[in-house]
């Protein structure tokens, strides 16, 4: 149960450092009443249900976040740490989508299977409105998807996304802080 309640914290404090730029706690408190705050709970509520096999709160929290939130996220998916549902309206993620840590996710994003293979985001990966992520591609660590893009074919680390379907229009540089990590 700590491990429930480390996560989401750190998933608010996440959702606070991105929409009110810190993480202090009134931040995190404004954050807990924003649009998505409620699917991002559900959510972790669901996937650590799963890991402790309590299954009847797994599907309750299923259940609750597509009726709630109308959002819906696969019972298997597994994301990492400091999620981030920015508003969760339409979010559509299979069960066997794999995400790394800190996750950002717009709202209207299905993130889906073809012929039962499932994305797999790395960590840092922004993904914006409206897009759509299909079948069995990769998104690198630091990608940014952007706005009704549609990605079809994987997508390298540190680049830019855009357009149906999706192709990549700029690639960035690691920092050097982040190559010497």
């Amino acid at each position: 149960m700590r491990e429930l309640v480390r996560t989401i914290a750190g998933d608010l404090r996440a959702k606070a450092r991105w929409c009110y730029g810190d993480d202090s706690r009134r931040a995190v408190v404004r954050v807990m009443l924003t649009d998505g705050t409620l699917a991002i709970v559900l959510y972790r509520v669901m996937q650590w249900s799963r890991r402790v096999g309590l299954t009847p709160v797994e599907l309750v929290a299923n259940r609750l976040n597509t009726m709630l939130c109308n959002c819906i996220i696969g019972r298997g998916a597994e994301f990492g740490p400091e999620l981030v549902l920015v508003h969760a309206t339409g979010v559509v993620i299979n069960g066997e989508v794999v995400g790394g840590s800190r996750v950002v996710i717009e709202h209207q994003v299905t993130i889906g299977a073809e012929r039962r293979k499932s994305p797999v985001l790395g960590d840092d990966v922004f993904i914006g409105a409206g897009a759509k992520v299909i079948g069995a591609v990769e998104v690198g660590a630091h990608a940014r998807i952007g706005a009704n893009a549609v990605v079809v074919k994987s997508i390298p680390a540190y680049a830019t996304a855009v357009g149906i379907p999706a192709r990549v229009v700029r690639r960035r540089d690691e920092s050097p802080m982040e190559a010497s990590a």
